[in-house]
């Protein structure tokens, strides 16, 4: 303590629960804003992952489709995970096949750039199916 005292700084603490006590002498505010510093780059580099969903309808035309899925390969690119929904309405309850067609059609398309997060499932008059990058 003398020492840190002569010196104009501090007596840090590094490890208390080692025997016996390891300590430092250093100035506590540097050290405190470098913490600070390293906190703050690192949520910097941090990237949030998000979920995006995409809607569909199960009689859904071919170049619907296509351009559906340029955005679903748009996502993954971005790192981004994606929700598939298939809304079924009136009597396309009746042919929840074309639905599990539809998204097992596109489970095959993006098998090479990204991994079944959610098997599908339905929900009410929904069905959903979660997938995410590779």
């Amino acid at each position: 303590m003398l020492l840190a005292e002569e010196a104009g700084l501090d007596l840090v603490e590094i490890s208390p629960n080692a025997v016996p006590p390891v300590v430092k002498i250093l100035d506590l505010g540097k050290l405190k804003y470098a913490n600070q510093k390293k906190a703050a780059e690192a949520r910097k580099n941090q990237k949030v992952i998000e979920i995006k969903e995409i809607k569909m309808r199960p009689n859904i035309d071919s170049h619907d489709y296509e351009t559906k899925m340029k955005a679903v390969r748009r996502f993954f690119e971005e790192g981004d995970k994606v929700k598939l929904t298939l809304r079924f309405r009136g009597r396309e309850m009746a042919h929840m096949e074309l639905g599990m067609q539809l998204l097992n059609k596109v489970r095959e398309e993006v098998a090479t750039i990204a991994k079944v997060e959610a098997e599908p499932k339905l929900e009410g008059r929904q069905m959903m199916m979660v997938l995410a990058p590779r």
